[in-house]
């Protein structure tokens, strides 16, 4: 249809078919200019749905080859995407863009750019249906039939007081009084104020926090979209469910990417830059290879048992292993738990007490295996080598060495996470290859010190 000029069905495909589907297909294979010659074709607002639903990164692009119609475009955005959408942009364009849009638009967007990165202020909206508490419920819905098609959602509408001054003469943002679904508006009788069928009981978001905070409001109150606020609870703004999904993909991927020992990559691992790539990830292996050194240096302190008992060093990856998986399973548990506000602070001897049973008891089936494993299925030129009546004192040294090490490294495991909790710090820096490999400094102490009991 582009090649063959059909605008008719150029208008058809974008206004027919969903808006998200539309920028699915038109990020599959065409470039900036291609996509913009095909939503032009439709009416403003359906150019700016689909536009909302590119990737950020590609609508950069599209503003960095802007077109007459951007500023009407952009004004029909929702509030926090083209927030979003200015602070990815270079200085200089983004000041060229903000000269397209009217002076209240203007004011908006700056207002939402000044917050700062990962808290509520940068995701929220302004774009809420609000209303004075002294209209009747008539009144109040033939207003609400105004303000609708210009606002991201009508489900929930914000009662608001009379505006005041600062101190220094500027407007204070209204004080959020009340909140009142659509479904309690139109059930109400015609007369009824719209005070007397608020709800006063308001549960809010400070702007400063942290966007984490809002989403576990959201999971904990099933809410359609939370109001925010400031410190004299004046409304600033609302966040959408919407908005929270993308939040929890967020997190959700950040967490996952250090709880692997990897820093944050944003956007997609395909487009994302090879060095942005190797820098997030040689990091953490620097680190990694600086402590894995601690290893070396305690095997190195244990020299003499090393020269004596040469035909044991065969099962030390078996033993370390151990710890180490017990361990990222331990803090995997914990850090999960810790995102659901199932383990505070103060449950760590809980945790801990909890943890010590029950890796004793997977110690316990693993000490079973270990004889079963060492008894049956150890190698001949090793058993050559095992000094005349000490195959049980090597058997149990291998499986005291596992339990022992087992133990310790589910502990560390699920401690740790508590430890940076308590400090301030994301739970999730404590990646799965950070504690393999404290479990396995610590393995090595433990199982040459059960070598010294037994050789």
């Amino acid at each position: 249809m582009l090649a063959e000029g059909n605008t008719a069905g150029l208008r058809e495909f974008c206004e027919q078919l969903h808006p998200a589907t539309v920028a699915e297909a038109l990020d599959q294979e065409f470039t900036p200019e291609q996509i913009w010659e095909v939503i032009s074709n439709a009416n403003i607002r359906t150019q700016a749905s689909v536009f909302e639903y590119l990737p950020l990164a590609l609508q950069v692009q599209m503003v960095e080859k802007a077109r007459p119609q951007l500023g009407q475009l952009l004004s029909k955005m929702s509030h926090d995407d083209r927030a979003d959408l200015l602070r990815r942009l270079p200085p200089r364009v983004a000041e060229a863009i903000m000269r397209l849009v009217d002076e209240a638009d203007r004011q908006d967007i700056a207002k939402l750019v000044q917050y700062g990165e990962n808290t509520v202020g940068a995701i929220m909206t302004t774009d809420y249906a609000w209303l004075p508490g002294t209209l009747t419920a008539a009144e109040a819905i033939d207003q609400l039939r105004q303000q609708a098609p210009d606002r991201e959602t009508i489900y929930y509408i914000y009662v608001l007081d009379d505006p005041t001054r600062r101190p220094d003469g500027s407007l204070a943002p209204r004080r959020l009084l009340g909140v009142l679904s659509l479904r309690d508006l139109i059930l109400a009788p015609r007369h009824a104020l719209v005070r007397e069928l608020m709800e006063t009981d308001i549960v809010a978001i400070r702007y400063d926090e942290d966007q984490e905070a809002v989403a576990q409001i959201f999971a904990r109150y099933d809410f359609l979209a939370v109001p925010v606020v400031d410190e004299q609870f004046g409304l600033l703004g609302i966040v959408t469910h919407d908005d929270v999904l993308d939040v929890v993909r967020e997190e959700a991927t950040e967490d996952l990417q250090r709880q692997a020992g990897v820093g944050r990559i944003e956007g997609n691992y395909l487009e994302a830059p090879l060095v942005n790539i190797w820098y997030s990830r040689v990091q953490w292996l620097a680190l990694l290879f600086i402590l894995q050194m601690f290893t070396i240096n305690a095997m190195a302190s244990f020299e003499e048992e090393l020269n004596r008992v040469a035909f044991l060093l065969a099962f030390i990856p078996l033993c370390l292993s151990v710890g180490g998986n017990a361990g990222s399973q331990a803090a995997t548990l914990v850090i999960r738990a810790i995102a659901l506000d199932h383990i505070r602070v103060g449950d760590w001897f809980r945790v801990m007490r909890r943890e010590v049973l029950v890796a004793a008891a997977l110690a316990a089936g693993l000490g079973v295996l270990s004889i079963i494993r060492t008894y049956f299925l150890t190698p001949e030129n090793i058993l050559k080598d095992v000094p005349m009546g000490q195959f049980w004192s090597m058997n149990w040294v291998v499986t005291f060495a596992v339990m022992g090490i087992c133990i310790t490294g589910a502990t560390v495991g699920a401690l740790l996470p508590i430890i940076i909790k308590s400090i301030g710090k994301d739970p999730a820096l404590m990646s799965a290859p950070l504690i393999a490999t404290l479990s396995d400094v610590l393995g090595i102490v433990i199982f040459f010190n059960i070598v010294r009991i037994f050789f």
